[in-house]
């Protein structure tokens, strides 16, 4: 069941919202959480019940392997034994369905052996509800979490708004919201703003991600196939996948936040204007955040900690000493960014690819202060503009591997990419000399390469110049946003969201046109991870 079907919209939403507030408005908190709960195993069975089985294993396994590790706090050693057993088995769940075929054909390709695994279909959300829970056990550990009552926790765990594709949340910032009663009663401000935000992100995903897919597929498609690519039809594919798979994820980041508002809960940010970034530091701390704080929280800071010691306790020279404790720990956490969104030498290139961006921004940023203070390279348009130059390209190039089903294919594109020699322009390309004539503007407006070109000029100027929605709803407060810092509001009062007949009017007009282009079974594309 997907958030952009009608079965979701028309269905299961208002019969969960509506059960949910009747059970609570009559003092039965228990009972309605454990009606979010049922509903939310609904809702992840109905894309394949076998795989539910999964799901309640890992939520009743992590639950007790929780309170083990809360009852034996004083017992460092049998603690760590736990510790160990709980993310072990987390991480062996995550592998046989994630990476053991990927495991197991690289096995043959170097031993020259015909190993067969039978096909492994990849369970939703496995990545987000894996990591979520073994951060919470990590969190047990260390004594850092409460005690929570099982329903609480399953709740925790399997929240349909977050289940299959994020953000993904934190213990301390989302289990006491279900345990307070006072939230959860109905409240036509929640129902007003969930519903606005869920809007929009319907719009980003059916009109703006999947409009734009049909101009990036093709050119991914020849490349697998060996096709030869020019330089205009590689940007094109290119730049077509870079604002799909931002729209795409923004809608889902939206539509989640938006549910999860209707019920009285918000939901921590995850996605916050990326392509705004002038930096690729700027651009992790606005793109998947919750994964980034998960990476830096659980995997970096205790890499680069203990790193850290070591190279002091070895008395290194400042070289070493960066190398040891900046350079290692961010390959490192890249290279496990890579690996987590999929199971392939394209994931593991594209982590690897950022970590050396990060290092190499981190070299720049040291060197830059120290050797070339100018003003040109301080905060001026000119650095700025140049700043966000760079960063976007370099994450079009690797977005190209994250799309790209083989290295060759991602190969082909980005050759044609950084390709001078032959740049072959597109056949209709004259017609810009007469953009005036009738005859000519509609032939052109139906020739693919001016579609591709008028989408992707306009989604740029989306994502640039418009404020996001967390921007238009900021008043309102729509989701958790302490960890990051404040959202900077739009300066177009008019783009502020109030509960008024305009904004209720502009929101039934772009449902209706979403409603009206629903076509499919359209998958959010971070459903793979």
């Amino acid at each position: 069941m997907l958030f952009n079907s009608y079965i979701f919209i028309f269905a299961f939403l208002p019969v969960t919202l509506l059960g949910f507030y009747l059970i609570q408005n009559r003092g039965h908190h228990s009972f309605s959480i454990f009606w979010l709960v049922a509903a939310s195993l609904f809702f992840y069975g109905w894309w394949n019940p076998a795989y539910l089985g999964l799901l309640v294993f890992s939520t009743i396994f992590n639950f007790i392997i929780g309170i083990h590790l809360g009852k034996n706090s004083n017992n460092a050693s049998l603690n760590k034994i736990i510790l160990i057993i709980g993310v072990a088995t987390n991480l062996s769940i995550l592998g046989y369905f994630k990476y053991a075929n990927f495991f197991i054909d690289n096995l043959n390709a170097v031993t020259d052996n015909n190993l067969i695994l039978n096909e492994i279909i990849l369970p939703l959300g496995i990545s987000f509800f894996t990591f979520q829970q073994i951060s919470y056990l990590v969190d047990a550990y260390y004594n850092e979490t409460r005690e929570y009552s099982f329903l609480h926790y399953c709740l925790f765990v399997t929240f349909f708004p977050q289940l299959i594709a994020g953000p993904i949340v934190h213990h301390k910032e989302i289990l006491p919201q279900f345990i307070r009663t006072t939230v959860n009663t109905l409240k036509s401000k929640n129902i007003a703003i969930g519903l606005t935000i869920f809007c929009l992100g319907l719009f980003k995903k059916v009109i703006l991600a999947d409009g734009i897919s049909i101009y990036a597929s093709p050119i991914f498609d020849a490349a697998e196939a060996g096709v030869a690519i020019t330089f205009f039809e590689a940007w094109s594919g290119a730049l077509a996948y870079t604002f799909q798979l931002y729209f795409d994820f923004s809608g889902y980041s939206d539509m989640a936040i938006g549910l999860a508002r209707m019920f009285g809960i918000r939901l921590p940010i995850n996605f916050n204007s990326p392509y705004k970034a002038t930096n690729i530091s700027d651009f992790w701390k606005r793109w998947h955040i919750t994964l980034s704080r998960l990476i830096r929280d659980y995997l970096w800071d205790p890499v680069s900690l203990s790193l850290t010691r070591f190279a002091i306790n070895k008395e290194y020279g400042v070289i070493r000493i960066y190398i040891l404790t900046v350079i290692i720990p961010i390959i490192f956490s890249f290279f496990w960014i890579g690996l987590w969104h999929g199971a392939g030498w394209n994931f593991i290139i594209f982590g690897f690819m950022h970590g050396f961006y990060i290092v190499f921004f981190n070299l720049w940023s040291k060197s830059k202060a120290k050797f070339f203070n100018f003003s040109i390279f301080e905060n001026s348009k000119f650095s700025l503009l140049m700043g966000w130059s760079i960063t976007f390209i370099c994450v079009v190039f690797g977005w190209v591997l994250f799309r790209a089903e083989s290295f060759e294919g991602a190969q082909i594109i980005i050759n044609a990419m950084i390709s001078f020699d032959e740049i072959v322009l597109p056949q209709n390309i004259h017609m810009i000399k007469h953009w005036f004539s009738n005859e000519i503007f509609i032939n052109g407006l139906y020739d693919s390469n001016f579609k591709a070109a008028i989408w992707i000029l306009l989604l740029l100027f989306i994502s640039l110049a418009l404020p996001n929605t967390l921007q238009i709803m900021k008043k309102y407060k729509p989701a958790l946003e302490s960890y990051i810092g404040e959202i900077v509001s739009s300066r177009n009062n008019y783009l502020q969201w109030r509960p008024i007949k305009t904004w209720a009017l502009f929101t039934a007009v772009i449902f209706v046109l979403s409603i009206l282009n629903i076509s499919g079974e359209s998958e959010f594309l971070y459903f793979q991870f």
